[in-house]
């Protein structure tokens, strides 16, 4: 795979396109995963809107998927998984990131709030990973082989962020430049 293809889509939080969220009340699933959640109803109503929203997604493709939902550090984490592999027509890494922005967009129209939630489909996040530790590693190693630095493909925020640590981890520096969609990160000794 090529740099080129492993780039990642920016965030684009700036579209106003959404698909209106159903109520909260029709997916009992969903409202029993929020329940997990801390007592932070405001994490509770996003995770609620969030998760309604793609099973009615879901519905729509005529996909089945189990949505788990998690919250960490006051941001929700929804992943959509299935037994078999049906999934993997919205697994692809642009799609996620269509998907979750959308997502966000439904959370925001109902809630007047912007969203930061972060969306996982059949193990995406975990794949997406995957290839950004091999980013890094190639970007290391040119720079242990006397490049100055080496500049990443643009990618959304929370893959800079994952980048950054990934870089600090392996004791070296790291920034990220350019603006909107050409957002990227440059690693330096």
């Amino acid at each position: 795979m090529s740099e080129q293809d492993t780039a990642a889509v920016v965030d684009t939080t700036d579209d106003e396109q959404h698909l209106a969220p159903t109520d909260a009340t029709d997916n009992p699933a969903a409202t029993d995963d929020a329940d997990d959640l801390d007592g932070d109803d405001e994490v509770r109503d996003e995770a609620d809107i969030a998760a309604d929203y793609i099973e009615e997604l879901l519905d729509i493709c005529d996909l089945d998927g189990d949505i788990e939902i998690e919250e960490r550090a006051g941001r929700v984490y929804l992943t959509v998984t299935d037994d078999d592999s049906a999934l993997r027509v919205l697994a692809k890494p642009d799609t996620v990131t269509a998907l979750q922005e959308l997502t966000r967009i439904a959370v925001q129209a109902e809630t007047g709030e912007f969203s930061r939630l972060i969306l996982d489909i059949g193990g995406s996040r975990d794949a997406r990973a995957t290839e950004l530790q091999r980013l890094v590693d190639t970007a290391v190693e040119r720079i242990e082989a006397g490049s100055t630095t080496a500049a990443l493909p643009p990618m959304s925020s929370y893959e800079r962020k994952l980048v950054h640590d990934l870089v600090a981890e392996k004791g070296f520096h790291s920034e990220s430049e350019g603006e909107g969609r050409d957002r990227h990160t440059v690693i330096t000794r």
